[in-house]
């Protein structure tokens, strides 16, 4: 990618996994914008560019993890999926959960790939520094 920013929206509702994906980002090698929704709602509203968050960009990446409140994230990953304007957007799913029928139904839902959740800083830097090379080095992402 060239200078732009890399804008990702980490859809995470729980405080201390928001904060190792802000800390591994801090030793990214590109400039990255964090976004984060911490409900499927609030992603759904961002990423509609609704209500507050009308003037916000839309993302490079979503970070996905699953149990979220009011909204779970395979209701999220569905309406990413079927909406024609946000389908393009590659969808990390990054979840506590091990579940084959939840990796199952996230590739039906056609997520871009499936993550378990890391539990320390060293393993999560490495994941995400490994989803940043990928998606944002390695890939070809359509321009908006």
């Amino acid at each position: 990618m060239d200078e732009k920013k890399v804008k990702i929206l980490l859809v995470e509702d729980n405080p201390g996994d928001v904060r190792l994906v802000h800390e591994a980002l801090k030793n990214s090698k590109l400039a990255v914008d964090l976004y984060i929704a911490r409900d499927g709602e609030e992603a759904m509203s961002f990423l509609r560019r609704e209500d507050d968050h009308k003037d916000v960009p839309m993302p490079d990446l979503i970070i996905l993890d699953l149990n979220l409140p009011k909204k779970d994230g395979r209701e999220v990953l569905a309406e990413v999926k079927a909406d024609s304007r946000l389908k393009r957007i590659p969808v990390v799913v990054m979840t506590s959960s091990k579940a084959d029928e939840d990796v199952e139904k996230c590739y039906k839902l056609h997520a871009n790939c499936y993550i378990s959740k890391p539990v320390d800083l060293d393993l999560c830097s490495s994941i995400v520094q490994n989803i940043e090379d990928f998606w944002f080095t390695i890939v070809k992402l359509p321009e908006e």
